[in-house]
């Protein structure tokens, strides 16, 4: 069973072109996606970080959404050229990306500091 230090889900969730919530897959959800796993292929760290599809998060006028987990940090209209910056600060130094950051994450704290990854070069033989 493999161990992830962090999960990432990124929501693609696909609705009617007129529904007015809008989806993410419309907002570029599966190419953010898509970079993120190649960005933990890149680092050599895709086995030690899973990232993952995700359905609607329910927050859909944050635009394309993604959380980390398991500091459960929620992040909001994320593009594919915000994907370098998270995996480099959060994914891989603990330290959440603040811009991106949904607003009112009460489960936080107030926290933006978590472990980095305890060997960010797993996926090295």
């Amino acid at each position: 069973m493999p161990g992830f230090q962090r999960h990432v889900f990124v929501c693609i969730n696909e609705r009617p072109p007129d529904h007015p919530k809008g989806s993410c897959k419309a907002r570029c959800g599966v190419e953010v996606r898509d970079r993120l796993k190649a960005e933990l292929g890149a680092r050599g760290i895709a086995k030690i970080v899973r990232a993952n599809n995700s359905g609607c998060l329910d927050q859909c006028e944050h635009g394309v959404t993604m959380v980390v987990y398991p500091e459960q940090v929620w992040y909001g209209g994320v593009t594919v050229d915000d994907i370098p910056e998270i995996v480099d600060k959060h994914v891989i130094g603990g330290e959440a990306v603040e811009r991106l950051m949904i607003p009112d994450q009460p489960h936080l704290a107030g926290r933006r500091t978590f472990p980095p990854l305890r060997d960010k070069l797993a996926d090295k033989p």
